[in-house]
């Protein structure tokens, strides 16, 4: 998994509430077990007519937020079913951020099994950076997790609270897999003592 440290990119915004995981990555393309290819299906509903053409007004197919990697968001995001291609699909399209005033439990934690960045803010925070998020081309955020500051383009720096382990495990870029191999000296002493004490096991 991807280190995050600090990010400065172009912040969406979707002010829907209750986006669930289907409208995240709808469920006919749930049949991989690939965590990368599933960004252009990102939205899929939303984004693309039944043709396969572009719904030009969403706002990820806008020329300015084609290349955003921050998502700032309604309330109850991720909500639904739980799915990890959810968050696959965010990240692999380039999203490393969302920002909501709150998140779907399942969802919040595949969020930093896989490198993305939840931020809980209340409501008028997320409001103010909602505005931030409406300047297009302009709308550049830097989030910061050493220091866990959100600052917006002009200057003003707004504060976020995040778990201490779930923020080691993003700064060190440490998964499921990466936290179990990191004890991989601990765990083949104990290997090492078991088979001495118990040689016919």
């Amino acid at each position: 998994m991807d280190r995050f440290t600090k990010l400065t990119g172009v912040a969406a915004p979707m002010p829907l509430v209750n986006i669930d995981t289907d409208m995240i990555i709808p469920k006919q393309f749930l049949k991989t077990i690939k965590r990368t290819g599933l960004g252009v299906n990102l939205f899929d509903e939303m984004r693309y007519n039944r043709d396969g053409s572009e719904i030009a007004d969403f706002v990820l197919n806008r020329p300015q937020y084609r290349n955003a990697q921050i998502l700032v968001a309604g309330d109850n995001f991720g909500t639904g079913s739980s799915r990890e291609h959810a968050p696959w699909a965010l990240l692999d399209f380039g999203i490393r951020v969302v920002i909501s005033t709150s998140f779907a439990d399942i969802f919040y934690n595949n969020c930093f099994k896989n490198g993305i960045l939840p931020i809980v803010l209340p409501q008028e925070e997320v409001d103010k950076l909602m505005d931030d998020a409406e300047r297009g081309a302009n709308a550049v955020l830097t989030v910061d997790l050493e220091s866990q500051t959100i600052t917006g383009p002009d200057g003003g720096s707004i504060g976020f609270d995040v778990d201490p382990f779930r923020k080691h495990c993003l700064l060190n870029g440490l998964d499921d897999i990466g936290l179990t191999l990191a004890e991989a000296p601990a765990i083949d002493a104990f290997e090492a003592k078991a088979a001495a004490a118990r040689p016919w096991a």
